[in-house]
C-alpha cells in the first residue's frame, strides 16, 4: 500500500509536536518574524529517522533556519539572529542563514526563494523544512515530497545527481549515516551525460 502524501505530512506534524524541544525551537523562530523563514535538514530528518527505529538516535541539537529576504543579505546579519536565538534556546545548536546569499557558496544560480533553496539541497529526505503558523499548525516545504524521508531512502536531488555526485556520496559517508540508521537505502544517483 502506497501512503498517500497528505498522511505522510499529518505524521511530520505529529512527529514534530510530540517533542517539546523541537516544538520550542519552531516557536523561537516564528517570533523571529523573518520573511520566507523555516527550520529544516537534519532537525527534520533525525526525528522521522528516530521514529522508524526502535532504538533512536540522540539528537545532536542541530538546527538549521533558512530565511528569504534579498534587501537584508548579510552574514553578520544572520550571526546575530543566531546569537539571539542561542541566547533564548542555548542547548541547541544554531545556524541562521539567508538563502538569497548561500547560492554563492554552493555553486549555484541565485536562488528565488526558499522553497528555491531547499530544492537544491543534496539529498531529497533532508530537502524538508517546516516552520509554525501563527495559529500553531505546522507548514510543510517539501519539494521532493516526504516519501524517501520515511521510506528511510537516500537520494540525490537533480542538483546533486551529475556535477555534485561525489559531495552527494561523501555527505551520508561522511556523517555516518547508515550506521547510525541501518535500515536507511541508498539511492545512486543517475548518470547522465
Amino acid at each position: 500500500m502506497v501512503e498517500e502524501p497528505d498522511t505522510y505530512e499529518s505524521r511530520l506534524r505529529a512527529i514534530i509536536d510530540a517533542d517539546a524541544c523541537r516544538r520550542f525551537a519552531l516557536e523561537a523562530v516564528r517570533d523571529l518574524r523573518l520573511p520566507d523563514c523555516w527550520i529544516g535538514a537534519g532537525f527534520i530528518r533525525a526525528a522521522v529517522w528516530n521514529c522508524l527505529l526502535d532504538s533512536p538516535v540522540a539528537w545532536d541539537g542541530d538546527v538549521d533556519v533558512i530565511w528569504f529576504d534579498r534587501r537584508r543579505a548579510s552574514p553578520l546579519r544572520d550571526q546575530v539572529l543566531q546569537k539571539r536565538l542561542a541566547k533564548h534556546l542555548p542547548r541547541l545548536d544554531w545556524s541562521v542563514k539567508n538563502q538569497s546569499y548561500m547560492h554563492e557558496r554552493n555553486g549555484d544560480k541565485p536562488y528565488t526563494s526558499s522553497f528555491d533553496s531547499v530544492r537544491r539541497w543534496p539529498e531529497t529526505a533532508t530537502a524538508v523544512a517546516v516552520r509554525l503558523k501563527d495559529n500553531g499548525r505546522i507548514e510543510v516545504l517539501a519539494p521532493f515530497g516526504l516519501r524517501d524521508l520515511f521510506q528511510g531512502i537516500i537520494r540525490p536531488t537533480p542538483s546533486f545527481e551529475n556535477r555534485k555526485a561525489h559531495i552527494f556520496n561523501q555527505r551520508y559517508v561522511d556523517k555516518g549515516w547508515l550506521e547510525k540508521w541501518p535500515y536507511l537505502r541508498v539511492a545512486t544517483p543517475s548518470r547522465q551525460s
